[in-house]
């Protein structure tokens, strides 16, 4: 039989404490739910005694009947129990410092009242019928022995569940097995592993320590969290089924979409080459890759992106191939002779060797050039105006041709841009059922007469294109990058 491992979520607490990330109400409860929704066991819905607003978040979470236990960090403090008893939440996750510097140098405490203060919260906590996770706080810079009364003394007390975090993750893998095999020996509890990422090997270590004897993970959705992040939840759950067989309640094909709402929520973008869900993880870009995903997906790919709710992606630059641009081009629709191909290529490679990234709505014009093709745009802007001040609020008003008749539409915004893009959308989303997926400057030449390169990523449901839109005007940039795309998808249908 496979193993069962628990999965505790700690985005909306850890992973909020990331630089830059606060998250309303309303976030936190439908990041709560995705994380429900994939499967996740343990949610630690946040810090109940951190502030009145903290306090109402967590009571909507726990108001929502979910299927996973919901939690709250605890300090030793019958106080911050009485908070987390408010929020009628289902268990406590009770961090209490182990370390000689913790405990010096932060509680200003001996060892023995540190433990006499856990002991009390643990008691307190489990009188009023809560479940308790007990945490040691930096148990990777604890005394041993030290460590080893404590976590005892802790589950003989009553913990359900004992975590060792490794706090500023200082760990390596053969050390984490050791421990926790250690530690899980003396306990008939289960134990818990909470790594955060400081020398890049979160993951690592906890795939070791569950191997160790761990039968709970701390993660965090993308490895947000303090300074270098915590262990992400995309590439543990992935990595514990496809190289040890653990068995998780996670859905593996709703991680892509759940990375995508928490960076849409938090704001804190996914590097593109973030493993498993960032944009570049089963992208191709040079010639002998995509010649062999495409004979064969397994050549350079070791799942497939349907497993985790992904999708393949071709780019094209200079290294790019003569296979990959065919396969493009005949997704398209698109079938050029020998001779025309060859032609297109090496202008994709001219444009490769200045630098630039071909999206797929300009190897479609490359295609259209080479091979002689003249087509209208489905889409036409006609008229645009923007207003916008330090006292008016940003608003946009845009007239397009579609086809054979005149749309006008009008949006508002933070700014001229936003504005400006909402007004398109509004348009795109009713008329074309096409949806704006991603939006960044890929470039900008210094000066004020800066041109800007915006690439925005567009899907009618079936497909998604990359275009791209140059101008020494932003917002022109940005309608000309969405209109661009949207005909490149409605070329796709035809």
């Amino acid at each position: 039989m496979l193993r069962r491992i628990t999965v505790l979520d700690t985005t909306l607490r850890d992973g909020e404490q990331t630089p830059g990330v606060a998250l309303t109400l309303d976030k936190k409860l439908e990041i709560a739910k995705a994380l429900d929704e994939l499967g996740v066991d343990i949610i630690e819905a946040g810090g109940a005694a951190t502030s009145p607003g903290e306090k109402k978040a967590i009571r909507m979470i726990t108001g929502e009947d979910l299927r996973a236990e919901i939690c709250t960090f605890v300090r030793a403090l019958r106080e911050d129990v009485d908070a987390a008893l408010e929020c009628d939440v289902d268990s406590v996750h009770l961090v209490v410092p182990v370390s000689e510097t913790h405990m010096r140098y932060k509680l200003r405490k001996s060892g023995p009242q540190v433990k006499r203060m856990a002991m009390d919260a643990l008691r307190y906590a489990l009188d009023h019928g809560l479940k308790v996770e007990l945490s040691a706080e930096d148990a990777s810079r604890a005394d041993l022995s030290f460590l080893r009364e404590f976590v005892v003394d802790g589950a003989n007390e009553g913990a359900h569940r004992i975590c060792l975090c490794d706090t500023v993750g200082v760990l390596t893998p053969e050390r984490a097995r050791s421990l926790f095999s250690e530690i899980s020996k003396l306990v008939k509890v289960p134990v818990a592993v909470h790594c955060h990422d400081d020398f890049g090997m979160a993951t690592a270590n906890t795939l070791e320590a569950v191997l160790g004897g761990a039968r709970e993970v701390h993660v965090t959705v993308n490895g947000l969290g303090e300074r270098g992040g915590n262990a992400a939840l995309e590439e543990v759950a992935l990595a514990l089924s496809y190289f040890h067989d653990f068995k998780t309640g996670i859905k593996l094909r709703k991680l892509y979409e759940t990375s995508r709402l928490v960076e849409r929520l938090t704001g804190i973008p996914v590097p593109p080459n973030k493993a498993v869900t960032g944009e570049n993880a089963f992208t191709h870009g040079a010639g002998i890759h995509a010649h062999g995903v495409l004979a064969h997906p397994s050549t350079y790919e070791p799942i497939s992106p349907e497993l985790v709710g992904h999708h393949r992606r071709l780019v094209f630059g200079k290294y790019a191939g003569s296979h990959a641009i065919e396969s493009e081009l005949r997704r398209m629709g698109l079938k050029p002779t020998r001779a025309q191909l060859r032609e297109i290529v090496a202008q994709v490679k001219r444009l490769g060797d200045q630098g630039k990234l071909v999206t797929d709505s300009e190897l479609g014009a490359i295609a259209d050039g080479v091979m002689g093709r003249r087509g209208e745009d489905a889409v036409k802007l006609e008229e645009l105006t923007v207003v916008s001040g330090n006292r008016v609020t940003p608003t946009s008003s845009v007239r397009v041709r579609f086809g054979d008749r005149e749309v006008t539409e009008s949006g508002v915004g933070v700014g001229p841009v936003d504005a400006a893009m909402n007004a398109i959308r509004k348009i795109v989303e009713e008329t074309a059922h096409i949806r704006l997926v991603e939006y960044h400057v890929d470039a900008i030449s210094g000066g004020t007469d800066a041109v800007v390169s915006v690439v925005v990523k567009l899907t009618d449901g079936k497909s998604i294109v990359t275009a791209r839109g140059t101008s020494g005007d932003i917002i022109m940039a940005s309608v000309q990058a969405l209109l661009n795309g949207v005909n490149h998808l409605l070329v796709r249908r035809r």
